[in-house]
């Protein structure tokens, strides 16, 4: 039986800190085929999943939203990781904290970004209708993302998973 996820809407319960929306948001990644077997370097099996901005021709982005008062950050984050991009998994430690001005209006935000090892993707989701998903490449998902600070979390996550080989291997085996 499946249940059916349903987005939560409004920002009654959003947080704030000095004025400034907090948002969280992951990097969904996978790894395919083994490293040390291979000779393979991460960037070569890493692949993430980048989604589409809801407005047209804003470029891709990881998914990302709104931390509420009655949920803690990685809850946040999965929840939005699943009703934007259809994807859950293994939560890891936080890649970082970024405070950015958005490209909409002139508001500042604080982000929090946090790496997703996918183990489930759904074929349906909240926010399906609405966005695109994407598996890419990490140079690809770079040259894409619309956000530095995003760009930046999946730097930091590459650096960790180059600094973990043993973790890695036994991920890709």
């Amino acid at each position: 039986m499946v249940a059916e996820v349903v987005a939560r809407s409004g920002r009654e319960l959003q947080r704030y800190n000095c004025g400034q929306r907090i948002v969280v948001g992951c990097v969904p990644y996978r790894l395919k085929g083994g490293i040390k077997a291979s000779g393979k370097n991460i960037e070569d099996v890493l692949e993430v999943l980048v989604i589409s901005a809801q407005r047209k021709s804003k470029g891709m982005l990881f998914p990302k939203g709104g931390w509420e008062l009655d949920e803690s950050i990685q809850a946040a984050a999965l929840r939005e990781t699943i009703e934007e991009a259809g994807v859950s998994g293994a939560i890891e430690s936080e890649l970082g904290k970024w405070c950015f001005k958005s490209k909409g209006n002139d508001a500042y935000y604080e982000g929090h970004m946090f790496p997703l090892l996918v183990q489930e993707q759904l074929d349906l989701w909240p926010e399906k209708d609405i966005r695109q998903r994407f598996w890419v490449s990490a140079s690809k998902a770079k040259e894409s993302c619309q956000y530095a600070w995003m760009r930046e979390a999946l730097d930091l996550l590459v650096t960790r998973l180059q600094s973990s080989p043993t973790k890695l291997e036994d991920m890709t085996n």
